[in-house]
């Protein structure tokens, strides 16, 4: 198998539309040869822990409504393309993102990663969840397949904190500076939300290197 690990955060819209476009691809050729794990990186590292009001979290960030505005115009018309919905008037409240990244760990322990991250990131672009909310973040548990009791006894510790910052601070010193960023067998970087066609022909070609150095696999 290849190793891609994915370097992203669950309110990235460009990680959600990046997801998809691989999700695609992936449909695509059943046969690829991704083991695929997620890795934490928060766009707002400084977030208080109660999150904050969306609107003046976009100004804030954006230099102003205008600013905001041509930003998520610009978000808008990538997601529609891509046949993804987002409910900008249901996200009223940018969350801080820590405890939504521990439970992605414990998901992957769990082995339903993949299927959690799935849920988050509908959760918050298309119902406007707040998933710094531990209560929440327990409803997204059970829907990926988890234990809800157990989920909800480690959100109220502090499992995977130090690791989970660790992790964030790690992908900063490899230079990771905006998400998605996808990492292939430790040493490949691919930036962005990038197109299906771009995945499958790097499949394609990941498949005939092992075809040729492996014949008999």
């Amino acid at each position: 198998m290849t190793k891609l690990e994915i370097i992203s955060d669950p309110i990235c819209p460009w990680c959600y539309i990046g997801k998809s476009k691989l999700d695609k691809a992936l449909e695509q050729v059943p046969d690829h040869p991704f083991e695929i794990s997620w890795k934490p990186f928060q766009l707002n590292p400084e977030m208080p822990a109660q999150g904050m009001d969306r609107r003046e979290y976009l100004e804030r960030k954006f230099g102003g409504q205008q600013g905001a505005m041509q930003v998520y115009g610009q978000i808008a018309a990538a997601a529609e393309a891509t046949g993804l919905e987002i409910d900008f008037e249901k996200m009223t409240r940018t969350p801080n993102t820590i405890d939504a990244h521990r439970l992605i760990y414990w998901a992957g322990v769990e082995g339903v990663q993949n299927a959690l991250v799935k849920v988050l990131f509908n959760g918050f672009f298309k119902e406007g969840w707040d998933i710094s909310d531990h209560k929440i973040l327990v409803e997204a548990a059970v829907l990926a397949g988890m234990d809800g009791k157990m989920t909800a006894r480690l959100l109220k510790s502090d499992a995977e904190v130090e690791q989970t910052r660790s992790s964030d601070t790690q992908a900063r010193e490899m230079g990771v500076t905006g998400v998605p960023t996808f990492l292939i067998d430790g040493q490949y970087v691919v930036t962005g939300a990038r197109e299906p066609e771009f995945w499958v022909d790097l499949i394609n070609e990941i498949n005939e290197i092992k075809r040729k150095t492996n014949p008999d696999v």
